[in-house]
C-alpha cells in the first residue's frame, strides 16, 4: 500500500459530463491506498480463504427481480464483445452479452479461465464482493473523495493523472481504447481487455492503474450532482465528504427498479474519445449494487495509521 498524507483539492469538473459538476474544493485526511487494483491472484486468496461465493456465480432470486425472464434469472455476468461492424453508440446490447456462467473464475464464460491473467485485475466482482474481500483484508473500499484525490497525484485540476495530454509523445499512459468504439481498437497500447497491473507508469503518489484497466468501486451512493457537498470552499471545504443518501442514487430512468447505486470512478479499457471520454480523474459513473461486469474490479484502502513510504 501506498501512504497518502491527505489534504485539500479540487475535485469534479465543469467541462466535461454534468455529473462531474460543480468542480469544487475538499479536504481528505491521511489514508494507506493499495498501489494496484486487486488481482486474480490475490482474489483468489480470499476466496480459497474464506470461501466466498461471488454475486455472479449465484442464481438471482426471482422474487427480487419481479417480471423477469426465466433465462436471465442463471448465473451470469455481463461480458464486452465487440461488433464486428460499425453499431449505434446507443445501444449497449451491440456490444454488452449478459453470459452464463462469466463470473471472475471465467471472465469471458463458459470454457475460459485465468490462465495468464493472474496479475490482472479481478473483474465480475459486484459491490458486495469488493466489500467482502476488504473486510477480511482488514480494509475498506475508498470514497469517491479519497479516490479521486490519489488519482490526481497532486496534479490539481489537471485534465487526465498524468497532465492535460491523453497520450504524450503517442505513448499511452493507461489502458485505454484506441480507434472507433466499439467495433475497431489499433490497440496501440497493445490491449483489447485488461493489461497486467503495474504495466503502465505510476502517478505521482506512486500508485498504478487509476485510470483505465477497469473502473473501481467506491463506497459513496452515487447521485446527478455534487451539489450535495460542493456549497463550500476555501478554508470551509468539505473534510471527507460522503456521497448522498441511498434514495437518491436509485436510477430515475427505471422508477419501478429500486436498486441502489455506487459511484465507479476511473474508466476502463472501454473508454474511448468518441465514447465515454471517462479516462479521468474527475469522471464518474454510476453502478447497480447487483451489477458484474467484465471491465468493474476494485482497490482498498486503509485510513489513518501510522506515516512511511509504503509497504
Amino acid at each position: 500500500m501506498v501512504r497518502l498524507e491527505g489534504g485539500t483539492f479540487w475535485m469534479g469538473s465543469d467541462e466535461h459530463y454534468p455529473e462531474e459538476a460543480p468542480a469544487h474544493r475538499v479536504q481528505v485526511d491521511a489514508f494507506w491506498m493499495d498501489a494496484t487494483p486487486v488481482t486474480n491472484r490475490e482474489f483468489r486468496r480470499f476466496v480459497e480463504a474464506t470461501g466466498h461465493v461471488t454475486f455472479a456465480e449465484i442464481a438471482p432470486d426471482p422474487a427480487d427481480y419481479p417480471g423477469a425472464l426465466p433465462e436471465l434469472l442463471t448465473p451470469a455476468s455481463l461480458v464486452f464483445e465487440p461488433p464486428r461492424r460499425p453499431v449505434s453508440l446507443r445501444d449497449i446490447s451491440q456490444w454488452w452479452d449478459y453470459r452464463r456462467d462469466a463470473n471472475w473464475r471465467q471472465p469471458l464464460g463458459e470454457g475460459s479461465d485465468l490462465a495468464g491473467l493472474e496479475d490482472h485485475p479481478v473483474v465480475h466482482i459486484a459491490y458486495k464482493d469488493a466489500r467482502a474481500y476488504a473486510r477480511w483484508a482488514g480494509k475498506d473500499l475508498p470514497t469517491e473523495a479519497e479516490w479521486e484525490f490519489a488519482a490526481r497525484g497532486g496534479l490539481d485540476r489537471a485534465e487526465f493523472a498524468w497532465g492535460d495530454e491523453l497520450i504524450p509523445g503517442g505513448v499511452p499512459q493507461a489502458n485505454t481504447w484506441q480507434g472507433a468504439f466499439p467495433n475497431e481498437n489499433t490497440l496501440l497500447d497493445g490491449y483489447l481487455r485488461t493489461s497486467p497491473v503495474r504495466t503502465y507508469p505510476a502517478n505521482p503518489y506512486g500508485i498504478h492503474d487509476l485510470i483505465g484497466n477497469v473502473w473501481e468501486w467506491t463506497s459513496d451512493f452515487y447521485s446527478q450532482s455534487h451539489q450535495g457537498h460542493a456549497d463550500k470552499e476555501g478554508c470551509c471545504a468539505p473534510r471527507n465528504p460522503l456521497g448522498g443518501p441511498q434514495e437518491e442514487s436509485y436510477d430515475p430512468a427505471m422508477p419501478g427498479i429500486r436498486i441502489a447505486r455506487k459511484v465507479l470512478k476511473g474508466g476502463s479499457h472501454l473508454c474511448a474519445p468518441n465514447y465515454c471520454r471517462r479516462y479521468r480523474p474527475a469522471a464518474r459513473h454510476a453502478q447497480p449494487i447487483d451489477t458484474s461486469t467484465s471491465h468493474v474490479g476494485f482497490r482498498c484502502i486503509v485510513r489513518g495509521g501510522p506515516g512511511g513510504d509504503g509497504e
